[in-house]
């Protein structure tokens, strides 16, 4: 695109705030250099990789520091004879440890579908031994440690026992000689990288050695004994040889670096990138915006759009919609000056680089855009007088420029298109060229006062007209647009607003009512109706919002009753089974208790109940088949019929109830659900329902716990007989189950299965 287009649509300056949210250097230079995308696949990586940083910073709090760029260093070991000294490598070193902290933190989220994000820097070639080898060599101030190389501890050692020896030889000087009240500080100091005493300038001849400086006022003189001059040279040597060693070290570890030079450069443009990608995040928060999503071959439908650079404001900006119905191509805004004709333009056409740039807008859920590849503009007074030309030429010569460039793919924004001419040339113009656009397949946004063009953008086809609202009372601007409507201009509005003479004002409206062509009367009450309608829509957007959050409240709290209420019959069923497993109770008094919590619970649900119609009739119900219990609002398993009583019963996670057929509908969410695989009918039965257990392969005491909690639930959802399948093998564990089975109290009998049924590795059990 061109980048006059960026300049007239500020999109440098929008560049220039996310640059400022960069940490390093070369984060800011790569957000500055952002420009917008040409294909749809670009643009959506773009997108689903600040989608995954957004959620990734949510989550983890993750944000880098500043670090230094790597290019010049990458560059300097291209060069065979170069050696990296220990800035160079302590930078190396402060990058390489955010490289690795950033890939540390999306450790864990390589479930979460994040590919992009995972690609662009936990998957970057990593240069592992460079990293580990100048992390062993530095330490956290960027010096070289001893450890090193073996060469360096020594000589350092040394070093570090010339400077013992020193200090002790200096403090016996001054003690033998009681010399401190010679000196200005009682401490050995170092000049010319030589250990010296700080000696008063007045003693000096007093002691045989070399004075090597004097300080700033002169009452110091840094003098060396004759006997630190051996230990000096010595000193001396050994630096020699230090220097030595850590030349070899920096050598060493520059090899290193040379070897993995690619994948260096390959972290540090991750890194650079990730910088520039937090940046785009900390964008979104600070705009409320989001990623746009591309819709080719659909119009533009921007949905609570407002203009970047006003949403950074604290002052906030009113948000509008900009849309158009498919099958229209054109949007041509109309209405007084100052009401958001030129904001609206240029929102759209700022809104569409930064999104096909890959940047967060400021914009709505449902909003869209089709990808523009070229984007021209004619905005405002674009007259030169270095040129000799005028408003009229200068936008005729950008036209006639650019035309033979638009084709389908082409965003044009016309502000004012045909000013600075004859009014009606320029309006006849204005239309010749936006039918002109709209043969070429472009899509195109006017803003205009001519009234030929307004009438044009209501009549015709692709093309719709929108007006810029204004209170009708005080004629100030509401920033909204009305759609399929034309907006008068209200010059003479905005020139008393702005302080002409009434005189002036007066003997316009005469002119003005003399030709004929005030329309102002009827489009003010356009705009006061659109104005009302809009005050409906708002109230009555509000009012849905309203009764859908007190609608969210009132299922959080029927949801969290009839949780308690299932909990509540759960408990009132285990209370009674165990009851009955300890003979406190008989099996028909458990029955009943049973039934009559059911009944108590029952009416609870009942006013949810009526509403609902039945989804299905009679016929359509059967064993094995899932439903929803309406009135609880949970979804359970038919289990029976009763054909007398119409009465269905069901299974709602281990509680077995008898309910209205009326008080059933579809399982929400889940296919049908089959009956149990190893539950069916098996000749006569108590409530004729058989239920299965196979325990096969299992040790006794797990397998006789199975039994007991598989006995239970049989008990619970009315199972009349069962069947244990354990098995033959040695008929250890079948002798096992019988023994269990003799004790269990609600066991009236059991046998081994027929042959053709299993035999001695089936038991059939009939409970009470």
């Amino acid at each position: 695109m061109e980048s006059r287009t960026f300049q007239l649509l500020e999109f440098p300056k929008v560049l220039r705030v996310l640059a400022d949210r960069a940490v390093s250097k070369a984060g800011e230079d790569a957000c500055l250099a952002i420009a917008p995308l040409r294909d749809e696949a670009s643009v959506r990586l773009q997108n689903r990789l600040l989608e995954q940083a957004v959620e990734w910073r949510k989550e983890t709090g993750f944000s880098l520091s500043p670090f230094e760029p790597l290019d010049g260093l990458a560059a300097a070991t291209e060069r065979p004879a170069a050696v990296l000294d220990q800035d160079a490598l302590f930078a190396l070193l402060k990058t390489l440890e955010q490289a690795k902290a950033a890939r540390e933190a999306l450790q864990g989220f390589d479930q979460r579908g994040w590919d992009e994000l995972m690609e662009a820097v936990a998957r970057a070639p990593w240069p592992a031994t460079a990293w580990s080898a100048v992390r062993r060599c530095l330490d956290d101030e960027g010096r070289l440690r001893d450890e090193s190389s073996p060469g360096l501890m020594a000589v350092r050692g040394e070093i570090r026992g010339i400077h013992q020896r020193c200090t002790k030889k200096v403090k016996d000087f001054i003690l033998g000689e009681d010399l401190a009240r010679f000196l200005q500080d009682e401490f050995m100091t170092i000049s010319s990288d030589r250990y010296v005493l700080p000696l008063k300038a007045n003693f000096k001849g007093r002691f045989q050695g070399i004075i090597h400086d004097y300080s700033q006022t002169g009452e110091t003189c840094y003098f060396e004994p004759m006997f630190l001059v051996e230990l000096n040279n010595q000193l001396q040597e050994l630096k020699q040889e230090e220097r030595r060693e850590e030349r070899k070290v920096l050598e060493f570890l520059t090899g290193i670096v040379r070897q993995e030079r690619e994948a260096v450069a390959d972290a540090s443009r991750a890194l650079v990138a990730l910088d520039v990608l937090l940046a785009k995040t900390a964008l979104a928060q600070a705009l409320g915006g989001r990623t746009l999503d591309l819709e080719p071959g659909l119009p533009p439908r921007l949905m609570e759009a407002r203009h970047p650079l006003l949403a950074l404001d604290k002052g906030g900006v009113v948000p509008l919609d900009i849309k158009l119905q498919p099958g229209q191509r054109a949007l041509v805004i109309s209405g007084g000056n100052a009401g958001g004709k030129t904001v609206c333009l240029k929102t759209l056409g700022l809104i569409a680089l930064m999104a096909f740039s890959g940047l967060p807008v400021p914009v709505g859920i449902g909003s869209s855009l089709p990808l523009w590849k070229q984007i021209f503009v004619v905005l405002g007074d674009e007259q030169s007088l270095e040129d000799h030309v005028s408003t009229f030429t200068a936008q005729v010569r950008y036209l006639s420029r650019v035309w033979e460039r638009v084709d389908q793919d082409t965003l044009f924004l016309l502000d004012e298109f045909g000013a600075g001419t004859d009014p009606t040339q320029g309006a006849a113009l204005a239309q010749s060229v936006l039918d002109n656009l709209l043969e070429r397949g472009a899509s195109v946004l006017v803003a205009t006062h001519f009234p030929a063009l307004k009438a044009h953008a209501l009549a015709a086809a692709g093309v719709r007209a929108a007006s810029v609202l204004f209170d009708p009372g005080t004629k100030k601007p509401l920033f909204r647009l009305a759609y399929d409507q034309v907006g008068a201009s209200i010059a003479l509005d905005v020139a008393r607003e702005h302080g002409l003479p009434e005189a002036i004002l007066a003997k316009a409206q005469q002119y003005l009512l003399l030709d004929g062509s005030d329309t102002t009367a009827v489009l003010d009450r356009l705009n006061a109706q659109a104005v009302t309608r809009e005050k409906e829509l708002a109230a009555l957007s509000e009012e849905r919002e309203r009764l859908r959050a007190k609608r969210a409240s009132l299922e959080a709290r029927f949801d969290k009753e009839r949780r308690a209420l299932v909990d509540e019959i759960k408990a009132q069923a285990q209370t009674v089974l165990h009851e009955w497993k300890n003979e406190k109770i008989g099996r028909k008094q458990a029955l009943k208790k049973l039934a009559e919590a059911r009944e108590g619970l029952e009416g609870v649900g009942s006013l949810a109940a009526e509403a609902a119609a039945p989804a299905f009739g009679w016929d359509d119900l059967r064993p094995g088949q899932a439903v929803e219990y309406r009135a609880w609002g949970r979804s359970g398993v038919v289990l029976d019929k009763d054909e007398r009583k119409r009465q269905v019963k069901i299974d709602l996670d281990g509680v077995a109830l008898w309910v209205k057929e009326a008080d059933l509908g579809p399982a929400q969410g889940a296919a049908p659900a089959k009956a149990p695989a190893a539950t069916r009918d098996s000749g006569p039965a108590v409530e004729g329902l058989t239920r299965s257990l196979d325990l096969r392969g299992q040790r006794a005491d797990e397998a006789l716990r199975e039994l007991e909690r598989f006995l239970d639930d049989c008990l619970l959802r009315g199972a009349g007989r069962a069947e244990i399948i354990h098995g033959r093998g040695t008929g250890a564990l079948r002798r096992e189950v019988h023994e269990f089975l003799r004790q269990f109290p609600a066991v009236d009998a059991f046998a081994l299965a027929p042959e053709d049924r299993g035999g001695d590795g089936m038991t059939e059990v009939t409970l009470k």
